[in-house]
């Protein structure tokens, strides 16, 4: 069943496996955020699923899952775009990031 939902694709990359992230991490933002805030930083649920592809890079990386989007980002020959993407990524998902104060 899972095959067949990861044979629809954008180039190399099964959007099965993107929908997929981007519905867990929409999950989990509002648990993520409000631990940070426990902790005194403030994270917006947006920038939660604007980092879903850099973190999701560096969790695949971290455990040797070496997707096809993991080997791109990692390949110091090319894949420029994927960079410069992933780059605007982590950057915009800071916008809105603040430390609180703990009350």
């Amino acid at each position: 069943m899972i095959e067949f939902l990861r044979q629809f694709r954008i180039g190399e990359y099964a959007i099965f496996d993107f929908t997929l992230a981007f519905l867990v991490m929409a999950l989990l933002a509002p648990v993520l955020s409000g631990a940070c805030k426990k902790v005194g930083l403030f994270i917006p649920k947006r920038s939660w699923i604007v980092w879903t592809l850099p973190l999701s890079l560096i969790v695949h990386f971290l455990f040797g899952a070496m997707t096809p989007m993991t080997v791109s980002f990692i390949d110091p020959n090319g894949q420029y775009l994927l960079k410069i993407l992933i780059a605007f990524l982590t950057a915009l998902g800071f916008k809105g990031v603040r430390r609180q104060s703990m009350s």
